[in-house]
């Protein structure tokens, strides 16, 4: 992941987040596996909370995978998803905020 060295994300990574999270189905998919916290759920129960399964739900995983907010971990015969990037959602809030009312004399609290 490229950082800025203020720490924030670049423009390239947090655009290729967003795209990620361009999806309702895949947004809805990353909410429940933050919602179950570091633990995560099995493909199955994703896949009933989520009501996307098979095919669609493997390829939702895949693009959440890739962009880095959620893992995929064999536990013995099941596939155990979880929200792993806490942080890069933290960063990506971040992102959307950090040049908040730069342009005015407003501020943000105001």
């Amino acid at each position: 992941m490229k950082i800025n060295t203020n720490g924030s994300l670049s423009l390239e990574k947090a655009a290729f987040c967003f795209v990620a999270l361009g999806s309702e189905q895949r947004l809805s998919i990353l909410k429940i596996l933050v919602r179950s916290g570091p633990v995560g759920l099995t493909i199955g129960e994703l896949g009933e909370r989520s009501g996307v399964t098979g095919s669609t739900l493997t390829h939702h995983m895949k693009i959440l995978t890739q962009a880095g907010m959620v893992e995929q971990k064999k536990n013995g015969r099941s596939i155990i998803c979880a929200a792993i990037s806490f942080d890069k959602i933290q960063k990506l809030s971040d992102f959307l905020l950090q040049d908040c009312c730069v342009d005015t004399k407003v501020t943000c609290d105001d």
